[in-house]
């Protein structure tokens, strides 16, 4: 069975590229989308991208996920990460892997960007690697699935575990 992986983008991510360079770079959604399927066609798995302005799209977005439709959750929730309740009950449903990622690291921002609060539902958070954190993600999921093929370098599939702590 194929793993499928639903990534979803908050709001005024559709103005990458555009938005404030400066912080987030010249890289826009729909090359990141690219990016994102290319690396899924190479892992052998399915990728569904949103982006949504509206905060009830995205929980309905998650609870489809919940229904099925998705493995694992990649979710840049932008300015949501530090206002919304509904996105944390939402991913709280969801039992798979969910990584929240941000294209800045938010730890080094303004006080108003620095503290996520949707990352308490999230299984891990990836931020400040720009672009390359949906990759990232995107790995990090299919390897805690169990699922990397054995085309991927044996180094990310993870560091074997001896049974001592």
């Amino acid at each position: 069975m194929t793993i499928r992986i639903m990534i979803l983008n908050g709001p005024n991510l559709n103005f990458l590229g555009i938005r404030e360079p400066h912080i987030y770079g010249a890289t826009t959604l729909q090359e990141i989308e690219a990016s994102c399927q290319a690396l899924a066609d190479y892992l052998g798995i399915s990728i569904s991208f949103h982006q949504s302005n509206m905060e009830g799209e995205l929980v309905n977005l998650i609870q489809s996920a919940h229904g099925g439709k998705a493995d694992a959750i990649i979710m840049n929730p932008a300015a949501y990460s530090f206002t919304s309740i509904a996105l944390i009950d939402a991913l709280k449903i969801f039992e798979g892997p969910k990584i929240e990622v941000h294209i800045s690291n938010i730890h080094a921002r303004d006080e108003l960007h620095r503290h996520s609060i949707t990352s308490s539902a999230c299984t891990a958070v990836i931020c400040g690697l720009g672009p390359y954190g949906y990759l990232a993600a995107m790995l990090a999921a299919v390897q805690r699935l169990g699922k990397l093929p054995d085309t991927v370098p044996a180094a990310l599939h993870g560091l074997a575990t001896s049974g001592k702590a």
